[in-house]
Formats: C-alpha cells, structure tokens, sequence
C-alpha cells in the first residue's frame, strides 16, 4: 500500500497536514480504521504536555500505539484496511541514539532505518509518516548531533524514495514535492 511522507520544520503544521490527510482518506472509502503510532516517550512535563495537546487536536475515533522503538515491529500488524499516521520519525531517530547511547554510531543507525523503510514497504496499510526537516539548519557542533541530523536526512531520503507522495510543510503551508 502507498507510503506518503510529511516533511517540515518544528511547529510547522506537518502533524495538523498529515491528520487531515488520514481524514481525507477515510472519508473517501469506507471501512478503513484510523491509526495514530506515537513515537515520543513523555520524559518530561513538556513532553507529556506536547502529547496531550495532539490528542485533543486529534479528537476521537482514533486508535493509538506508542512506539518509541518497535516501529518496524508494528507496522506488520495492520492489513489493508487500515491508515496508519506515524508521528514522528525523528523522534524514532532520537530514541534509538538515547537507548544505544556509547554504542550508537551510523552503522547501527543506519540498519535500523533500513529495517523501518522495508517494514514502510511490506505494510499492507496505507501509511503516513510525519518527519522532521533537520537539513536545513547549520551543521551542529556536537558529534551526537551531527549523528542525528545526519542519519536524519538519510533517513528521509530513503523514505522519500519509497514513498508515492512527499509533502514539505512550511507556515502550514503544504508544497508537494513528489
């Protein structure tokens, strides 16, 4: 099934983009179940508030997974009928350079991103992935950050080639590049 991607800086309008996208869809057929995959764990107060402002953006009818990690795990359990809004990819990205933390390095990144464009692929669902934008700042000072925005942008490329459609989100404002 069609892999579409939702690109765009922070507090850009991607997620806002990319629910409405899933509502297109359900509403154009009948039958289909709406998914939301959460990938941020709630670390912090912020974070926890951060969650709890897109659920009630959301609103209801939704059913919810939170995946920090197991992504590609999850994405072989739904079927045909379903439409997937996974938000977001580099939170994902995050997560796996925290948890392997001294052991994190672009190799293991790189074959865990692999993994999660094979599993894009193979879903049976049609799905939506929101991602951080993170190519168009300066290159960051640190050696973690740079890990991060590096594999970042690989990792959005390597989507964006499976992907049927690819929209970059600027001030709400959608531009679609594929």
């Amino acid at each position: 099934m069609p892999v579409e991607l939702i690109i765009g800086g922070a507090r850009s309008g991607k997620s806002s983009f990319a629910e409405n996208r899933v509502s297109e869809l359900i509403d154009a057929s009948e039958g289909l179940t709406k998914h939301y995959v959460a990938t941020s764990e709630p670390i912090d107060n912020e974070m926890r508030a951060r969650i709890e402002h897109h659920r009630r953006q959301r609103g209801l009818g939704w059913r919810e997974w939170e995946c920090p990690l197991a992504l590609s795990e999850q994405l072989s359990t739904f079927s045909s009928s379903d439409v997937v809004l996974i938000d977001c990819l580099t939170l994902w990205l995050n997560n796996h350079i925290f948890h392997l933390g001294d052991d994190c390095d672009d190799l293991g990144l790189m074959r865990e991103i692999e993994t999660l464009v094979k599993a894009l692929a193979q879903c049976d669902a049609h799905v939506i992935v929101v991602s951080n934008e993170v190519g168009l700042g300066v290159v960051p000072m640190g050696e973690v950050s740079r890990l991060f925005v590096d594999n970042g942008g690989r990792m959005n490329q390597q989507i964006a080639k499976i992907a049927e459609k690819v929209v970059f989100v600027a001030a709400g404002l959608p531009l679609v590049l594929k």
